[in-house]
């Protein structure tokens, strides 16, 4: 039962990562209708987040929760229909995203919380930014007047080498860490989803993005 699942998870995880920190659990609701979602959330789930803008403006008025994210990738002429609603939006991967955000908040007078996402796989298939760039983008971002940084996002690649997966956390810890010497707004390392949160959590992440733990296997 979704509900099982939910209170599961949330006793899972709190006992904190490895670090002591507590995890937020986002519960990925793409493909879920809302009554499903309200369900999870009367369970004790408290962030849901969709993947396709036009899926979240469908439920946005029928999903119980204050707390709504969006976590898939976004086009740009499509922000319009997330700023002043979307509670934070995970997966800014580029610098002209970033800017269209910036420029539609201005437009609607709000200020809107976003995470930095890093292709910390540098997969030719996934988007966001080199871990290179990643902390001199993160000051450029944090300039932006409408904007405010939170974090760090990343996908992980699908491997079956956790040390591999184990690495790429760490590299992931370490430059969330460089971010929260300069910045006390910096509070999300959002990496970690179904097949490998447990890895994440145990590698520095405080944030994790569940779908089929929760809602079960979905066809996509």
């Amino acid at each position: 039962m979704i509900e099982d699942n939910v209170r599961t998870l949330l006793k899972e995880l709190s006992a904190g990562n490895n670090l002591g920190e507590q995890i937020d659990l986002v519960g990925a609701s793409k493909t879920v209708d809302a009554a499903t979602i309200n369900r999870a959330l009367a369970a004790g789930l408290t962030c849901v987040a969709e993947n396709k803008v036009q899926e979240f403006n469908e439920k946005f008025p029928l999903v119980n929760c204050k707390n709504y994210q969006f976590i898939g990738h976004l086009q740009k002429n499509k922000v319009k229909y997330l700023i002043g609603r979307a509670s934070l939006i995970q997966s800014v991967d580029s610098w002209d995203l970033a800017l269209e955000i910036n420029r539609i908040s201005e437009k609607k007078g709000v200020i809107s919380d976003i995470l930095q996402q890093v292709n910390i796989g540098m997969e030719s298939t996934k988007s966001g930014f080199s871990p290179e760039e990643c902390l001199d983008r993160a000051q450029d971002l944090s300039a932006l007047k409408n904007l405010r940084l939170k974090g760090l996002m990343a996908m992980l690649p699908v491997s079956a080498d956790e040390s591999f997966l184990a690495e790429l956390c760490l590299k992931m810890r370490a430059l969330y860490d460089a971010l929260r010497k300069t910045d006390p707004q910096i509070v999300h390392l959002s990496v970690g989803m179904s097949g490998d949160y447990k890895i994440a959590i145990q590698n520095g992440s405080n944030m994790v993005r569940i779908g089929s733990a929760i809602f079960g296997r979905r066809m996509y």
